[in-house]
């Protein structure tokens, strides 16, 4: 008796921002990656997508009102090189990547075909028990749908995994980039990540950290701008509610609006600090390259959030996200992750090399990591960050100079 077949599918303002401007965030974009360009065709809105592929559960891109880049990320190899100093850099965003997605899986039923014998030596007549054919169709007639958020089937944070829809000049304000995978899953929702541009600096020259996102499994909106007060980052969630609501729109029921995570660079930082400080839906925030200027914003995270911080040993905000992350305050899982070992010019406290721009280029991978633990529920990437020997604790950069030196707590 044959069973079904069934496939699964599967983010300065005019504050003084505490060491950084305009100026030092443009600094830091030119030494660390970039602007990261577009290699695909660019089309307005009203046009046809030009993506090669489509996406998985219907609707044009057009209806995202935005500007849409055929982009689907290679490898990690083919992003953006991450230099340490203020050396040439051979800035690109992500290509193509086309791994094979969880969604593409067909399992097979836990029974495809079974044939029930008598017992008994000799031959009995058929009977219709619940010992035979009916106990194996209920038990194979139906699979259990995957558990958790859509992450990508490759699990490697150092690379891009999935093709993604990149969608620019969109947005609550028509000024934010819109990414997500191509190939959205039917069996499970989608978690949120916020990104937040530096002070001065377009969505745009975060590429290649909004595509590495969005091909692990990420809805991705990143801002126009970041004033560092959550004023950019509220509205950017309504507007992602009103399209996972609207049934005429791609993203229509695709989103899991209680796995929010929000991150950003320098006063997207600090705009991702304040909306885990004062939006319920977001449960945790990576900033890099960030720190609060008063060093207690840390210490107003409310209980069942967590929160992290990348830095450079000689990067401009060094200062304040130590004393951030070391106000006595701090009652939630937090992380201090600092990239040691660059060869860059920038020097805080005696130690000089990884820094203002260290944390979008070279470190990205510790965001992606944390947003797959805290969003998506890979509670093995926990042993990464905590204890006493991790990759994020003391492990090598993989592709770069240098190590990393983390340490948390609360946890």
């Amino acid at each position: 008796m044959k069973s079904k077949l069934l496939k699964t599918m599967v983010l300065a303002s005019s504050l003084a921002f505490f060491n950084c401007g305009d100026d030092a965030v443009t600094s830091a974009i030119n030494n660390y990656g970039g602007l990261s360009s577009s290699s695909g065709e660019v089309q307005l809105g009203d046009d046809s997508s030009s993506s090669t592929s489509d996406v998985q559960g219907g609707g044009e891109l057009n209806q995202q009102g935005g500007t849409e880049i055929s982009s689907a990320a290679e490898s990690s190899s083919a992003t953006v090189q991450n230099p340490e100093s203020s050396a040439d850099v051979a800035a690109s965003s992500s290509s193509e990547v086309a791994p094979a997605s969880s969604a593409d899986v067909a399992p097979a039923s836990s029974s495809s075909e079974a044939k029930v014998e008598s017992s008994s030596s000799e031959k009995a007549p058929v009977v219709s028990s619940s010992s035979s054919e009916k106990k194996v169709e209920s038990s194979s007639s139906e699979e259990a749908k995957p558990k958790g958020v859509f992450l990508a089937e490759g699990k490697d944070e150092t690379k891009d995994q999935m093709r993604v829809k990149y969608i620019e000049r969109t947005g609550h304000d028509g000024g934010g980039i819109l990414a997500y995978p191509e190939q959205l899953s039917n069996d499970q929702k989608h978690a949120v990540v916020v990104w937040g541009p530096g002070g001065g600096t377009e969505p745009g020259a975060y590429g290649g950290m909004i595509r590495r996102l969005a091909s692990h499994g990420f809805v991705v909106i990143a801002l126009r701008e970041s004033p560092g007060n959550a004023s950019q980052g509220k509205p950017a969630l309504d507007w992602l509610e009103k399209k996972n609501k609207d049934p005429n729109d791609p993203l229509y029921n695709k989103l899991d609006m209680t796995k929010v995570g929000c991150s950003g660079h320098s006063m997207g930082g600090l705009e991702s600090e304040q909306m885990v400080i004062q939006d319920s839906r977001v449960i945790t925030a990576m900033l890099n390259n960030s720190g609060d200027l008063g060093h207690t914003a840390m210490s107003q995270v409310p209980q069942g959030k967590t929160i992290g911080i990348v830095y450079g040993e000689g990067g401009m905000e060094r200062p304040n996200a130590e004393a951030d992350y070391n106000n006595p305050g701090v009652k939630v899982p937090a992380c201090l992750i600092k990239m040691t070992g660059g060869q860059g010019n920038e020097c805080q406290q005696g130690e000089c090399g990884w820094g203002h721009g260290s944390g979008p280029w070279g470190g990205m991978a510790a965001t992606v990591a944390w947003m797959r633990w805290h969003l998506g529920g890979e509670d093995f990437r926990k042993a990464d960050f905590v204890g006493t020997s991790g990759r994020y604790i003391n492990g090598e950069i993989i592709g770069e100079r240098g190590r990393w030196k983390g340490t948390c707590k609360n946890f």
